[in-house]
């Protein structure tokens, strides 16, 4: 993986962090402001439950004015609640649609909504190391065979540094006592 491409990947996992980030965070304005509407003409009523799933939770009533209302999108805040229950509800006298069980607030979302972001934060780095991890193991693997290119031709032996063939010295002793014993092969060549 070349750097540009790891760098584009990482900044698009970027964005889906982020993304994540607003919607959780817009999860827990759009609660407050519904409150807030309900708080603003709250009217309470008996319901019955109708239907219930983990995410939606189904109520009929009866608003003051005669009519029967079964809010489309459910209730605010469903939890805990089972089919055939009677509850009591706080609504907006304006818009009966936007209804709640009585004594549930948006508190109840700060939880959920920071928990979806964090979990998106945790995914989405975990993503952007394996990537990062992925591109270094990529370039490292580049790398090698360049370098497996490079290396000079033959069977692997050293070849001597010195011309002559002898290695040079590795110490300052040992180089005297070569010294000392070619002075000798040439003194007695004599």
């Amino acid at each position: 993986m070349t750097p540009v491409i790891q760098r584009r990947v990482q900044l698009g996992l970027l964005v889906v962090g982020l993304t994540i980030t607003a919607m959780a965070f817009s999860l827990i304005v759009g609660c407050f402001k519904d409150d807030a509407a309900i708080e603003s003409s709250k009217a309470t009523v008996m319901a019955e439950v109708v239907s219930v799933d983990p995410l939606h939770a189904a109520v009929a009533f009866q608003t003051p004015d005669g009519s029967f209302h079964s809010p489309r999108f459910g209730l605010l805040y469903p939890t805990e609640l089972s089919e055939g229950q009677r509850i009591s509800v706080e609504y907006a006298a304006y818009n009966p649609d936007l209804a709640r069980p009585t004594g549930r607030t948006a508190m109840l979302a700060i939880i959920p909504g920071l928990s979806v972001a964090f979990a998106g934060w945790a995914v989405v780095g975990l993503l952007m190391v394996v990537v990062a991890e992925f591109g270094r193991r990529s370039r490292g693997a580049e790398s090698a065979a360049q370098d497996g290119d490079d290396a000079p031709a033959g069977d692997g032996e050293n070849v001597p540094a010195a011309a002559g063939g002898d290695a040079p010295a590795i110490d300052g002793e040992s180089a005297g006592q070569a010294g000392a014993e070619s002075g000798e092969e040439s003194l007695s060549s004599r």
